[in-house]
């Protein structure tokens, strides 16, 4: 994204589509269908997993960092009960993420080498140490790039610990079973994003997994997922009282909300007059580009006019002095004529 690019994103994201005095933009309002709700809310998966492993592409709706600042605005006066529409979207997806991490761990256990219940116990508590410090070492290295220098420290003292119980459990674990079905690579699913993660997985690579995009993008779908859930019930007998309000009876105190079919019709009549405005202006600058095409060609015509005129004047008295040298020239000889007779009669 080009600089030009994101100084307008800013200010979109800032002052909303009412910028610049635009009244109209695109015809598209943040109450459409067309429009996601969830990236209104900050936590559509397409926008937060983008340019990851799992980058899911363009959501089907329409992200627009305007339309976030002009809900953002409205919603500050009235309840459109999009985080409703957010918790049923991340539902969905959460569950279908976790259906993939169900999938996965069956591959693993159809592929890899059945532990006794001994081993295998003994190899979750090596993942266990080994996710805990890569967790701890990536929240450190997050904390010094903030400036946090002493809470950086008191983790990375945590990682050591744990990286002391580690080396004992994995020797414990290597105690446990023949050496060559030590070396092979035991892998196990991450409960946040379904990535493999190895039990000889060492710190730097686990960091780079806790502290990476795609880790941190599902944590953050998944508190906002938990926070919403928490409210939804209620949120939804909300929404269910007020829809029942407004096809109820007219109430002389009952609070008139717009919403639905009317927020539809409202932006189908946005953009038919955005449609028309456009009409009007395509036809306004039509009408003026043929007026100045007309006013061009009058222009030429009186050009060429002129410089007829110009070329025929000139000709006229080209033709006036070419006859004036003529009357001059047969003056000349006329007087040398009659001189040359006076000289023969003298003589």
């Amino acid at each position: 994204m080009s600089a030009h690019e994101q100084m307008r994103a800013m200010l979109d994201q800032l002052m909303g589509t009412a910028r610049n005095g635009e009244s109209d933009r695109r015809g598209v309002k943040f109450y459409d269908d067309a429009v996601c709700k969830s990236f209104l809310l900050q936590c559509c998966p397409h926008e937060i997993l983008s340019s990851t492993r799992m980058d899911l592409g363009e959501c089907p709706k329409i992200h627009d960092l305007a339309l976030r600042a002009d809900y953002e605005l409205a919603s500050k006066t009235k309840d459109y009960f999009y985080d409703i529409d957010a918790t049923e979207h991340l539902e969905a997806f959460i569950a279908d993420c976790d259906r993939r991490t169900t999938a996965a761990k069956q591959r693993l256990a159809e592929t890899q080498e059945e532990l006794s219940a001994e081993v295998t116990e003994k190899a979750n508590a090596v993942h266990e140490l080994a996710e805990q410090i890569g967790q701890k070492l990536a929240r450190a290295e997050a904390l010094g790039e903030e400036g946090m220098v002493e809470e950086s420290f008191k983790l990375m003292g945590e990682v050591e610990e744990l990286r002391k119980k580690k080396m004992v459990a994995e020797q414990d674990y290597r105690n446990s079973m023949p050496a060559s079905s030590y070396q092979q690579q035991k892998l196990r699913v991450c409960e946040v994003c379904s990535a493999y993660l190895g039990i000889h997985d060492n710190d730097r690579r686990l960091a780079d997994h806790f502290g990476g995009k795609l880790h941190l993008g599902f944590i953050t779908i998944r508190e906002k997922l938990a926070g919403l859930k928490k409210t939804v019930d209620k949120r939804r007998d909300e929404r269910g009282a007020s829809e029942r309000e407004r096809s109820g009876g007219g109430g002389g105190g009952r609070r008139h909300y717009v919403g639905g079919r009317e927020l539809d019709r409202r932006a189908r009549r946005h953009r038919e007059t955005a449609r028309d405005r456009d009409r009007n202006k395509d036809s306004d600058r039509d009408q003026r580009g043929k007026e100045r095409e007309r006013d061009r060609d009058r222009e030429r015509d009186r050009r060429r006019s002129r410089s007829r005129s110009r070329s025929k004047r000139e000709g006229s008295r080209e033709r006036s002095r070419g006859r004036d040298r003529d009357r001059e020239r047969e003056s000349r000889r006329s007087r040398s004529h009659r001189s040359g007779s006076r000289e023969r009669r003298r003589d």
